[in-house]
């Protein structure tokens, strides 16, 4: 039996795609396809299952380059299997898990700042008279400080 061939626009329809998004996921090294003797572009039937979990990984906030990553990491760079989906899913959980306790705490540091209604610059935790936070770093300190209280809980910085 022959291995069964889609185009670009059956894919790009069974996806919920754009074309322009098929072709960019190629130059980003996300899909693979190969041109036929008439110079189109073709995908094996697998290519249906890396887009889906493209799509569910950026859905919950993975970026192009977290999903490369990863795909880079199965053997072959063959498509995910539900043992890698597994996998996958549990390091972008852990991930995903720092963002939020990083943006917990910029939420948090935000209510403190307005919560009193006042907008008084003596109690807004970003106030900086006399460039005071200048001894402890360059750059936004506060928003970093925030990132390395997220680390507190073993999770790593992810952007």
């Amino acid at each position: 039996m022959t291995e069964a061939i889609l185009s670009v626009g059956l894919v790009a329809k069974r996806c919920g795609v754009k074309v322009s998004t098929l072709h960019f996921y190629e130059k980003q090294g996300l899909i693979r396809s190969w041109r036929n003797a008439g110079n189109q572009r073709r995908y094996k039937p697998e290519v249906l299952r890396r887009i889906s979990v493209i799509k569910a990984a950026q859905r919950v906030g993975v970026s192009l380059e977290e999903i490369k990553q990863a795909f880079q990491s199965l053997p072959h760079s063959r498509t995910p299997t539900v043992a890698d989906w597994q996998r996958l899913s549990k390091n972008w959980q852990h991930m995903l898990d720092g963002r939020i306790a990083y943006l917990q705490t910029l939420r948090d540091n935000l209510i403190g700042c307005i919560g009193c209604g006042c907008l008084s610059m003596s109690s807004c935790p970003l106030h900086n008279p006399d460039d005071t936070l200048g001894a402890s770093g360059s750059g936004p300190v506060i928003l970093e400080q925030a990132e390395q209280d997220a680390a507190v809980y073993g999770l790593k910085k992810n952007r």
